[in-house]
Parts: C-alpha cells; structure tokens; sequence
C-alpha cells in the first residue's frame, strides 16, 4: 500500500523558501501571487500490516519537525 505524507510549516513561521518562489513567479512576469508556502511531499511503500499510528510515529520522530511543522498522511482510506 502507498500513503502520501504532506509536511508544511505551521501558520506563523516564516517561510524563506516560499518567499524566494514568489520573488522568482513576480520575477518572471506572474503577477498576482500574494503568498507561496513551501512543504515536502513523502510517498512511502508500506509492508502488509504498517498501521497508520505507526506512520504517525515515523512523521513525529523523523519525516517532520513538529515544533514547527504540520503533516497530513493519506491512503489510509
């Protein structure tokens, strides 16, 4: 089975990255961009038997920093 794993910064943290993408989109002639939040996207291969409460134990203690991050997983339909 595969589960999508999103990690973005949580609201209030500044974003560099986000930043230097909307520069370059205004750079580039894309005029209207009023914010870019930059995040990863994960796409893990999971063995039978990998439950969702152990991909949330691996988003908590490597794939995303969550003092300052948020995460959203999905497959697990």
């Amino acid at each position: 089975m595969k589960v999508q794993i999103f990690v973005t910064l949580k609201p209030g943290v500044l974003d560099p990255q986000g930043r230097a993408i909307q520069h370059a989109l205004g750079g580039l002639g894309f005029a209207g961009v009023a914010d870019v939040r930059a995040g990863r996207f994960i796409e893990l291969e999971l063995a039978a038997g990998v439950s969702e409460a152990d991909v949330r134990a691996m988003c908590d203690k490597l794939l995303a920093n969550t003092v300052i991050e948020n995460y959203r997983i999905t497959g697990f339909d």
